[in-house]
């Protein structure tokens, strides 16, 4: 296992490419690609830092699957504080630099949405409250499955970067029209706080419900799919 100071540095850099390269697909560039776009500019994020990365802290970039496979006994529960700190410090920083780059053209205003996540009036297609809390919490827990079965030991070694990818793009195909797809509370953290009072009214869903589903996730694992002789790390369960 590489030392802390370095499994925080893969996962502030992981966290920053996630919120960069998804937030800022949507803010710089949505218009240009569509919701389609945004939804693989995501995955590819993913995909692309947990090869670059994940070797080094587990590539989780999101506080729901550090939550999620530490109650799966694959996570010193330890290290979950810092962990999830350093991974809101990276998403804000990184949507500190995208607020930087967006302010250079005429009009911009984050208070207009700035990939923020929202239920209601400010979802991107008008769901309701308990429509958001049920995608959120449901799609949550898929991706800690995916997650968990892609880098069980008995899953072919060194594909789950591209499966956790793929199933992040799928994930936000589904839920961009209903909450603009957080699943990730670090990244709707980093939005709100740039988007303004409204945002940061409707945040405590967006941490909430995928927390909720994380931990469904993590407790169910085994009792629904079994696993290995002996639970081991992201790390080692992803190796090729």
């Amino acid at each position: 296992m590489a030392p802390m100071q370095q499994r925080l540095a893969a996962e502030f850099f992981g966290t920053f490419w996630l919120v960069l390269g998804g937030c800022g697909t949507a803010v710089l560039a949505g218009e240009q690609v569509g919701f389609i776009g945004v939804a693989f500019a995501f995955g590819l994020t993913v995909l692309t830092m947990a090869y670059a990365v994940g070797h080094v802290s587990g590539g989780h970039f999101n506080p729901a699957v550090t939550i999620g496979v530490t109650l799966a006994r694959r996570f010193d529960a330890k290290d979950v504080p810092a962990y999830v700190a350093t991974q809101v410090v990276g998403a804000t920083a990184a949507a500190a630099v995208l607020f930087a780059i967006a302010s250079g053209t005429d009009g911009f205003s984050a208070s207009d949405g700035f990939a923020a996540n929202g239920y209601g009036d400010h979802s991107p297609m008008g769901y309701a409250l308990w429509s958001v809390i049920i995608a959120e919490v449901v799609l949550t827990a898929f991706f800690l499955y995916v997650i968990l079965g892609a880098t069980d030991t008995r899953a072919p070694r060194g594909f789950a970067p591209l499966a956790i990818g793929l199933a992040l793009t799928l994930i936000h195909l589904i839920s961009i029209p209903v909450s603009n797809t957080s699943v990730n509370p670090a990244r709707s953290i980093s939005q709100a706080l740039f988007a303004g009072s409204d945002a940061l009214i409707q945040l405590w869903v967006f941490l909430l419900a995928p927390v909720v589903g994380a931990v469904l996730a993590g407790v169910s694992y085994a009792l629904f799919f079994g696993s290995g002789v002996e639970p081991v790390s992201l790390e080692e369960a992803s190796e090729a």
